[in-house]
């Protein structure tokens, strides 16, 4: 710190201790992702410098100090975090290896005697409660993601009663956890000695962790392994007290992110008083000393820890002089100066990397808004949920039954539509073509489509105005990139709502607002009512998505009435209705007429898969879109046609072998694709009608009146709904499918407005009839627990 500090020089240069940093826990051989992130903090600290205050002080040093106190010009050090007060912005450790006998013990006191909490570790040679009791200032905890349950709630009890301050969970890979032999700790009431301590861990720290933390203790809960601001973010929504920040340059994000609702500390690189006010000063509220006291514990016990801390807290008082800052929340951005980091110096100035080094890595922060966007990490948690509890009955996944797929019939389909094609007058060559190339942007089948929406759906349309897509994810992308063209425009969507639209809204920055479902479904009211709120605001509503029979997530169908008025409202509004109903043909039982089968004025896109009907592996989708577009010449086309020009920049066509089975299944069917799944229809059908029945034999209707539970009957597809009295949180999901043994999905997953805290999603179609009466079974008895009857 060239302007605070003329001498350089490094007094703890040594980088090879155990432990001396959080969160890392180092292991022999070569420096791991967090010996990195360390030495690039301390490069990084070593590019700042103070500015000098008015009246700073350039003294340096004991004398300097002494002269300070005696006058009484010394700055303030002192801080309340946690609503605790203490000597100055420091936590000591953790230590995870002492450097001697006893080593724990003597920290802990050093740090209280100086007026500093201190870290130790659930490994710790001594209990919490011989810690504990050493100290005036209550030591914190360091804990882990144990395997077994039990051992984290005996941890946690004898925290608790030891009075332990706070508790620090660090995310990530337990590789990071260093080796090492131990007895059997007290704390954790299990039998040892242990060779390795990581065989009570499990493999990764997540935030499933840090909800189930959070609902299992009232302590504070600090979260460590935070890289920026959405990770921040996220630890926050998951329960966190505070976060626990690795790299230097993330702090301003970090902080400016979690705006002052929690602490933010800083671990890693920290060795002189001036690297604590820098830290400070990019946005931290304290930071760990890990390095300077293991060094002093090493060279002289609880002596050299004290000495060690009294000469880190006094640097840090002489950069606060220097920079005439009075008090800690006098410390901002502009008491330090920057100089150019090793990226942005000249060329002939860089030095060579070495073979094999890491380039620096990428900030998320950097990256776009929507890969941090809560919507595309639900479906990465339950899948976290599902794989750490294999033996629980999931009725998450909405995808089809196994049963009814052949591995052999891929190869029919195939040989059918290759048939088809010879049969239409295609010769050898073309077939070839046809099946090795890529082929029409906007599909090689879209005739049979077409022929098969007549015969199945009564929806008569040029095949030129369908575009064959990847899946109906890629048919929502390119409507929402063709029809929103600038910041005012605005898509409506019936909430709760699947994820996809939502999800690929965030990704093309298009603005979202829900129409909420009523109790008895959506209301042409309420749509009615937000578009007037949308043009009263200076917004353009363009379209309007909803799932009209048997929506996902909630299971609701729209009537026939609902359905003319909803088109009479678009036409006289002039917004465009998009209509996805993936799941009209595997359902059982007589179905209302399709939005589009209705539409005599070119207002409803029709968004299709073949995903549910067919098979999902296919990844076939399409859109029909046979609205005109006129361009600026008077020339006339279909919006289809602009479709295809988005989609040649994005996948530039859909795979030739899927149209091709999925071809073949329709040409087999005659179109029917209904037929295909007559055996398909009457299983799903079964399996809803089972559920609804195992839910009621569980809780009758007495019994659940009394709980406030309730749930809806659809007549057909993949999910129903209920309502319970308590909040159907993460914290709720993962004590369900730890403690019960039954995994569903929160309804907040649903609504990108927010809502749904009471809410439960089921999806009956992947379940044997076995697996819904136990796993019916399980959620009762959940239900039961949770709501406390």
């Amino acid at each position: 710190m060239a302007e605070q500090n003329a001498d350089n020089s490094e007094p703890f240069a040594h980088e090879s201790a155990q432990g001396a940093d959080f969160p890392p826990e180092k292991s022999q051989g070569a420096p791991s992702a967090d010996d990195r992130v360390s030495a690039a903090n301390r490069e990084a600290f070593g590019l700042i410098g103070l500015r000098q205050g008015a009246g700073g002080d350039r003294t340096r040093g004991t004398r300097a100090r002494r002269a300070g106190r005696a006058s009484g010009a010394r700055p303030e050090t002192t801080v309340k975090i946690l609503d605790r007060g203490w000597a100055a912005p420091l936590v000591v450790g953790p230590l995870d290896a002492p450097a001697r006998p006893g080593g724990e013990l003597a920290v802990v006191q050093a740090a209280a005697a100086a007026g500093l909490p201190a870290v130790v570790s659930a490994f710790a040679e001594r209990s919490l409660a011989e810690l504990a009791s050493a100290a005036d200032v209550p030591p914190w905890l360091r804990t882990y993601a144990f395997r077994d349950r039990d051992t984290a709630r005996h941890l946690i009890a004898r925290a608790e009663d030891a009075g332990v301050g706070a508790l620090l969970l660090a995310l990530g890979d337990r590789s990071r956890v260093r080796a090492r032999r131990v007895a059997a700790p007290a704390d954790l009431g299990v039998r040892g000695p242990f060779d390795d301590v990581r065989t009570l861990l499990r493999d990764r720290a997540d935030r499933a962790d840090v909800v189930w933390l959070r609902a299992a203790t009232a302590l504070p809960l600090l979260v460590a392994g935070v890289d920026d601001a959405p990770d921040a973010r996220r630890a926050l929504d998951a329960g966190a007290d505070g976060v626990v920040v690795t790299a230097l340059d993330a702090l301003p994000e970090v902080a400016e992110a979690v705006a002052g609702r929690c602490p933010v500390l800083l671990s890693g690189g920290v060795r002189r008083g001036a690297d604590v006010l820098a830290a400070i000063a990019s946005g931290a509220d304290a930071v760990f000393a890990g390095r300077p006291v293991l060094d002093g514990l090493r060279a002289g016990g609880r002596a050299g820890v004290s000495e060690a801390l009294d000469g880190l807290v006094g640097e840090f008082a002489d950069a606060m002089a220097f920079t005439a800052t009075a008090t800690v929340t006098d410390i901002g951005p502009e008491v330090i100066r920057t100089g150019p980091r090793r990226a942005d110096r000249p060329p002939d100035r860089l030095p060579d990397r070495a073979p094999g080094r890491a380039a620096r890595p990428l900030r998320k922060s950097e990256l776009h808004a929507s890969v941090s966007d809560p919507v595309l990490d639900t479906m990465t948690f339950l899948n976290e949920i599902t794989s750490r509890y294999p033996e629980a009955i999931s009725f998450a996944p909405g995808r089809p039954y196994d049963g009814f797929f052949d591995s052999e019939q891929i190869f029919g389909h195939l040989r059918r539509y290759l048939d088809h094609l010879a049969e239409q007058g295609s010769s050898p060559r073309q077939v070839r073509t046809a099946m090795y190339q890529y082929g029409p942007t906007a599909g090689q089948i879209r005739e049979i489509i077409a022929d098969s929406l007549r015969a199945d759906e009564n929806i008569d349309v040029p095949a030129e105005s369908i575009v064959v897509t990847v899946g109906a994810q890629e048919a929502m992308l390119l409507v929402l990139r063709a029809l929103i063209s600038g910041p005012d425009d605005v898509l409506l969507v019936s909430s709760p709502c699947y994820v996809g639209i939502t999800g690929a809204a965030r990704l093309l920055d298009v603005a979202v607002t829900p129409v909420d479902e009523r109790d008895d479904g959506f209301s042409c009211a309420d749509l009615e009512a937000a578009i007037r709120s949308e043009r009263a605001r200076g917004r353009r509503p363009r379209a309007f998505y909803v799932v009209p029979d048997h929506s996902n997530p909630s299971g609701a169908t729209l009537g026939p009435r609902a359905r003319s008025e909803l088109l009479e409202l678009a036409g006289r509004h002039g917004i465009l209705v998009l209509e996805d109903s993936p799941y009209r043909l595997v359902s059982p039982g007589p179905r209302h007429p399709a939005l589009k089968s209705m539409d005599q004025g070119h207002t409803v896109v029709h968004i299709g898969s073949f995903s549910k009907t067919v098979f999902p592996g296919a990844r076939v989708g399409f859109v029909v879109a046979d609205q005109p577009v006129v361009d600026d010449s008077g020339r006339t086309g279909l919006l289809a046609d602009e479709l295809a020009k988005i989609k040649s920049m994005v996948t530039v066509n859909t795979s030739s072998l899927s149209q091709a089975a999925v071809a073949g299944a329709l040409l087999a069917a005659d179109g029917r694709v209904s037929e295909l799944n007559t055996a398909a229809a009457a299983y799903y059908g079964d399996a809803m009608a089972a559920t609804l029945r195992e839910l009621d034999r569980h809780l009758p209707a007495k019994r659940r009146a009394a709980l406030e539970v309730h749930w809806n009957e659809p007549t057909g597809g993949f999910f129903l709904t209920l309502r319970v009295p308590f909040r159907t949180d993460n914290a709720a999901l993962i004590r369900s499918a730890q403690d019960f043994g039954v995994i569903w999905t929160p309804m907040s997953y649903f609504h990108p407005g927010g809502g749904g805290p009471h809410g439960i999603r089921l999806s009956t179609s992947y379940l044997t009839p076995a697996q819904i009466t136990e796993g019916t079974a399980r959620l009762a008895r959940f239900i039961e627990a949770q709501s406390g009857h």
